[in-house]
């Protein structure tokens, strides 16, 4: 994105901007560009179903991050997902995940970001996907089951964006993911640039991996390798044994100046999370921007934050996103400022357990 988005500006506004970058980006590929022209006209129509829900005191997120699996074909060091206990082994039905993808259109859901375990281990989750041509789907993938059919499937469907997950170089990639993952990636990503496909790579940022990410050099030869949406993602330490892997104040200072220089200089969209949501008015989960829904239909406020006092197994995905948990998460305004070292709502896992306890008396 070649403009800084200014504090005042409503989310709406942001997503709005956002895809007309990934619009005029996409320009020189016409069938990409074609499908955010869907998606800008979708995300117009999506807000005003949003506002009309808002008025009837349903608050409608523009965005559901949605874990359809557990299931990883990877044992990566410091995995949140790997963390986090399920209540029941049962994964959500693909009927049942089709059935919340179509209710959430209903509501005026803007997109979808896609993630497990690996989601690409569900073949047929991308039967859905086929349906809401509108929609966009992030799929947060490491990328390993990216093959030749699935490349063909990227191109028959323009709305499904993969986000390939790197640490580095080969050694970060490798220390982390397990030998040899690296030279897999870098011929993945060189066959989807061969053929086309817009695709991103989501970026965690540790103490340790930080300077090699941020790098000129690293974020030009990726660039060059087709990386068109670089997402850069502050580590949460849920996974214990992990906390001196937070980044340094001085580290985490440094990240908007990187980008606006980014933004200006590569034919690419950067965003940081969390320090982009400080652009719209802090932390976006518990419904003020996301909900998160877990392999197993608990709802929660966060990928990071295991807490649900909701399930769309057991109820429709308006009822749930009357949560009686994300409301009073809304109302603690501390619970929206993000100051460092990860998920507001982790560190503050205590209070948000005991809002958890008070819905049960």
């Amino acid at each position: 994105m070649k403009r800084e988005i200014p504090g005042t500006l409503t989310l709406n506004s942001a997503l709005k901007i956002f895809f007309r970058d990934a619009l005029r980006i996409a320009i020189y590929n016409p069938r990409q560009a074609i499908s955010f022209i869907s998606t800008l006209s979708w995300l117009g129509k999506a807000a005003r179903k949003r506002s009309r829900w808002k008025k009837q005191g349903i608050l409608v997120p523009p965005i559901i991050i949605f874990s359809i699996t557990k299931e990883c074909n990877l044992e990566c060091k410091g995995c949140y997902a790997k963390a986090i206990p399920f209540k029941t082994t049962e994964e959500l039905s693909i009927h049942k995940i089709k059935d919340i993808i179509d209710e959430a259109e209903y509501l005026g859901v803007s997109f979808f970001v896609i993630a497990g375990g690996e989601p690409l281990l569900r073949q047929d989750f991308f039967n859905i996907t086929k349906e809401f041509p509108k929609i966009i789907f992030l799929i947060f993938t490491n990328g390993l089951l990216i093959d030749h059919n699935f490349i063909s499937l990227l191109k028959r469907q323009r709305n499904v964006i993969p986000l390939i997950s790197l640490e580095g170089n080969s050694e970060e990639t490798d220390e982390r993911r397990g030998d040899g993952i690296y030279e897999k990636l870098s011929s993945i990503l060189n066959n989807l640039k061969s053929n086309g496909i817009f695709f991103g790579l989501s970026l965690t940022l540790t103490r340790s991996t930080f300077d090699i990410l941020i790098n000129r050099n690293f974020t030009e030869r990726m660039n060059e390798s087709g990386c068109r949406f670089f997402l850069y993602l502050e580590y949460t330490p849920i996974a214990s044994g992990t906390e001196d892997w937070i980044l340094t104040p001085s580290q985490r200072e440094k990240v908007i100046d990187v980008l606006q220089k980014y933004r200006k200089e590569y034919k690419a969209l950067f965003i940081a999370v969390p320090w982009d949501e400080m652009n719209v008015g802090g932390c976006l989960s518990a419904g003020r921007g996301f909900i998160h829904i877990n392999a197993v239909g608990d709802v929660e406020p966060c990928p990071f934050a295991p807490f649900s006092d909701t399930n769309v197994g057991d109820s429709s995905l308006k009822v749930a996103m009357q949560s009686t948990l994300l409301a009073k998460i809304r109302n603690i305004p501390k619970l929206a400022i993000e100051n460092g070292e990860g998920c507001i709502l982790w560190k503050e896992r205590n209070l948000v357990k005991s809002l958890l306890a008070n819905d049960s008396n």
